[in-house]
């Protein structure tokens, strides 16, 4: 059986969020290598290959299908003014069921820090996630160091709900992260009767 093509198009106030291109190459090199310090200290070391074609090629193949299955939905930050890659946000993890949740993971590119962007990527894709998807619960870990991510996280409503203990590697070691979440009816602390 062969899945059909997805396509997931955000239109934002300044931004477009859409999957990756095979020609988003070369802005998405350069935007990393040109952030690398700003980036290597939030995420997992990457592969000695991580910014060749080849595995570029790998991740918006990656993408395709993980759209296609509704599993994830990788998006790149496109400033719509004039076409610049600005960073990436990736709603993973879907799980349907009882659970009706996602995870939702993101970066942006150094030059494009504290400018609002990533507030805004982050809005269009939990109402995405709510409205279109019809998901309860979107879920966002970082470390507790971090104090722009969990700013940007609290502004958009996400709420603290604790520390997962080695939650995931990060420059090579084991690291604990706070963990946030945003409910589609927020039901936190509300009493459940009889």
């Amino acid at each position: 059986m062969r899945l059909g093509r997805r396509r997931v198009r955000i239109v934002t106030e300044r931004m477009v969020l859409r999957a990756p291109a095979h020609g988003d190459f070369r802005p998405w090199t350069a935007l990393r290598r040109d952030s690398e310090s700003f980036l290597r200290q939030w995420e997992p070391s990457w592969a000695d290959d991580h910014l060749t074609r080849k595995a570029f090629t790998n991740r918006v193949y990656w993408a395709q299908r993980a759209l296609s299955q509704m599993t994830t939905v990788p998006l790149f930050l496109i400033r719509r003014d004039d076409d610049v890659l600005l960073g990436a946000i990736t709603l993973d993890n879907i799980r349907r069921g009882p659970a009706q949740a996602g995870t939702l993971g993101y970066w942006i590119g150094a030059p494009f820090a504290r400018h609002g962007y990533m507030r805004e990527a982050i809005e269009g894709v939990t109402h995405h996630a709510f409205t279109q998807l019809d998901l309860s619960r979107i879920e966002a870990a970082c470390l507790p160091e971090n104090a722009a991510s969990r700013g940007v996280l609290e502004a958009c409503g996400f709420k603290y709900e604790g520390v997962a203990q080695s939650y995931l590697q990060i420059a090579g070691r084991w690291r604990n992260h706070v963990l946030y979440a945003n409910l589609r009816n927020d039901r936190r602390g509300k009493a459940l009767l009889g």
